[in-house]
């Protein structure tokens, strides 16, 4: 069950925490992060998946449902296992930006240095057997083999030999690269080490991980080669449509994420096993599941396959409840941002999921915004921004006049409603009234991104949805920004406003 006390949290990335190695790891830092939103009261630290990622580097678009990414192993971990040296570590290169990410160089090197601790690994280690023999990461492994064989590309621009697949082929790749097999094994076995010491960690001290797991996979994934029965495709494995949004007041072309659809119905002939083992492997990793994108499971925007953008589109009717009956107690939070009918609004009825919303959407001057305070209910989880928004200080600064009075004059009043105190003399004063908003709200958990913690730009944005580019999933925080300025501010909020 998901506890609904009142609480508050943070949402940060791991590639987003400090490292000296490119990209935010799970060590130290990890530690070091839970130490400071312990010493804020804080109780919840929100993640993005932790899929491995392929091409474009976004963790919604992962070559499997089940692969964690390797880049987050922690380098000093294996350091002091003895798998590497001091000299092994610094013959490579990962970035000199400690403010982003260089997939680029993680993918010449990363695998690379990996592979050298795998070297020095014992594959006789009875764990290491015992985990490889329960077979979660089989498919994983086996794919991610024959990537590397066909180095990197999708499966649909491989040779015929091995674009279909067989039993035959599985056993022949795996028994002719048992090594490279193998390492991908160990890759997942390293992770999962050291991702539980880490959710150890946190829950010891009261802070629970909220985990987020993608609607849609990549056409370039296990599942799609392998299970093809479980997706929309023609007879040349093809898919007839894919997964997108339609044009908004956002965005005019709609969004064209190009994800295969899924065949619902072959699905509800086994009783959604797929979703089922999927939902409880993430619960097996997350102390709480935002599912993303849960408007899909009431209907999905189909967009015919080789259109170049989602103008073109039709809504087709999901699973709705029928996937969800029994996991009603499950502590699930459904994303339920973007275009809702009333059939999307009864299936969250139904579950009984808290929904979000999303405060930079709130203050536009209709007093019946859904995500206004005043309009929000308990049963919901309440934020300044997402992962996929500018960060509120560049949301600001990017308002004309107009806008910009009316944002304030909304704000204003929900202040007084909720009873905060208001402050406009600064665009940091106005995000800071903004997160006492958040915390004073009646939805039982708030959670703020870090950017906005500290009240910063554009420059800092996650993610620029739609699009491709080193802006994308890269941005990293420094040690220094963890100060205890911040940490007096935070836990101010958490006692002031019971959470």
């Amino acid at each position: 069950m998901l506890k609904k006390s009142r609480s508050a949290g943070i949402l940060l990335p791991i590639f987003s925490l400090p490292s000296k190695h490119g990209i935010g790891t799970l060590g130290k830092e990890c530690f070091n992060f839970i130490d400071f939103l312990s010493a804020a009261g804080l109780k919840v630290w929100q993640l993005l998946p932790l899929n491995v990622t392929s091409y474009g580097d976004s963790p919604y678009q992962s070559p499997s449902s089940v692969g964690l990414n390797y880049y987050f192993i922690d380098l000093d971990i294996l350091l002091n296992k003895g798998l590497l040296t001091e000299d092994d570590i610094s013959q490579y290169e990962f970035g000199n930006d400690p403010h982003r990410v260089d997939y680029g160089l993680l993918f010449n090197n990363r695998l690379k240095l990996l592979k050298k601790a795998f070297k020095r690994f014992d594959v006789s280690n009875s764990n290491f057997i015992e985990f490889e023999r329960k077979g979660l990461y089989h498919d994983f492994a086996f794919y991610m083999t024959l990537k590397t064989l066909h180095g990197f590309s999708p499966w649909y621009e491989w040779n015929d030999e091995t674009k279909i697949y067989s039993p035959q082929l599985e056993e022949k790749i795996i028994h002719d690269n048992l090594e490279l097999y193998l390492f991908f094994i160990w890759t997942q076995f390293e992770f999962i080490n050291q991702f539980f010491a880490v959710k150890k960690y946190a829950n010891q001290h009261g802070i629970s991980l909220v985990g987020d797991i993608p609607l849609y996979l990549s056409y370039d994934s296990v599942e799609a080669y392998k299970c093809p029965e479980l997706f929309l495709f023609d007879h040349n494995h093809r898919p007839t449509s894919v997964a997108g949004c339609p044009p908004d007041a956002f965005t005019e072309d709609g969004q064209l994420w190009g994800n295969p659809l899924y065949n619902w119905q072959k699905m509800e002939e086994n009783g959604f096993e797929f979703f089922n083992e999927r939902i409880k492997y993430n619960l097996e990793l997350f102390d709480i599941l935002r599912i993303d994108h849960f408007r899909g499971f009431s209907a999905y925007y189909s967009i015919p396959f080789g259109m170049k953008n989602a103008r073109v589109g039709f809504w087709n009717k999901g699973p709705g409840m029928k996937l969800f009956k029994g996991k009603e107690d499950l502590p699930i939070i459904a994303e339920d941002l973007g275009v809702l009918d009333d059939d999307v609004l009864q299936l969250i009825k139904d579950t009984g999921y808290p929904g979000m919303k999303i405060l930079e959407f709130a203050f536009d001057g209709n007093k019946d915004n859904i995500h206004l305070p005043s309009n929000v209910s308990e049963n919901n989880v309440i934020y300044t921004g997402t992962h996929d928004n500018m960060p509120l200080y560049g949301y600001l600064s990017e308002l004309n006049e107009k806008e910009y009075t009316v944002f304030c004059e909304s704000l204003r009043k929900q202040c007084v409603l909720f009873d905060v105190e208001y402050a406009d003399k600064t665009l940091s004063d106005v995000v800071h009234t903004v997160i006492k908003l958040c915390f004073a709200s009646k939805a039982f958990l708030s959670v703020i991104p870090y950017q906005d913690v500290l009240s910063l730009g554009a420059e800092t944005r996650l993610n620029f949805p739609s699009t491709l580019g080193a802006s994308n999933w890269s941005y990293r925080f420094v040690a220094e920004q963890f100060d205890q300025d911040t940490v007096h501010f935070l836990h101010d909020l958490v006692l002031k406003y019971k959470r």
